[in-house]
């Protein structure tokens, strides 16, 4: 169990790297992750966004990355173009600990598939 945490971890900072490269800055977190994720899959550029549309941001790359697993399906986009997402699955109760485990394999797994990044 911990090869695999350890081979997570240094694959999650190589990720870091590589948007470091591509963005300029490295993310601090997980969170900042989401967080360009969700600017990625709205897909309306660079912009300024409120507070609420940050959350609603990460909401969007959360359920993004789960879709992988089948937790969520895309419905569709609304007027403004954000798109919105059904539960398909109950997710399992993880400690917060695991909970950002599985996050991390997720979002690792999406710039591998989306934006064709090998980690």
């Amino acid at each position: 169990m911990i090869k695999k945490d350890l081979e997570l971890e240094r694959t999650w900072q190589k990720l870091r790297l590589e948007l470091k490269d591509m963005i300029g800055k490295k993310p601090k977190d997980l969170n900042s992750v989401l967080f360009l994720i969700g600017v990625q899959e709205l897909g309306q550029g660079k912009k300024v966004f409120d507070k609420e549309e940050k959350q609603d941001l990460m909401h969007i790359a959360i359920c993004k990355v789960l879709s992988y697993s089948g937790f969520y399906e895309l419905e569709g986009l609304d007027e403004q173009g954000w798109p919105h997402w059904k539960m398909k699955k109950k997710l399992p109760h993880f400690d917060l600990l695991e909970q950002e485990k599985m996050l991390k394999m997720h979002v690792i797994e999406y710039f591998e598939k989306e934006l064709n990044i090998v980690l």
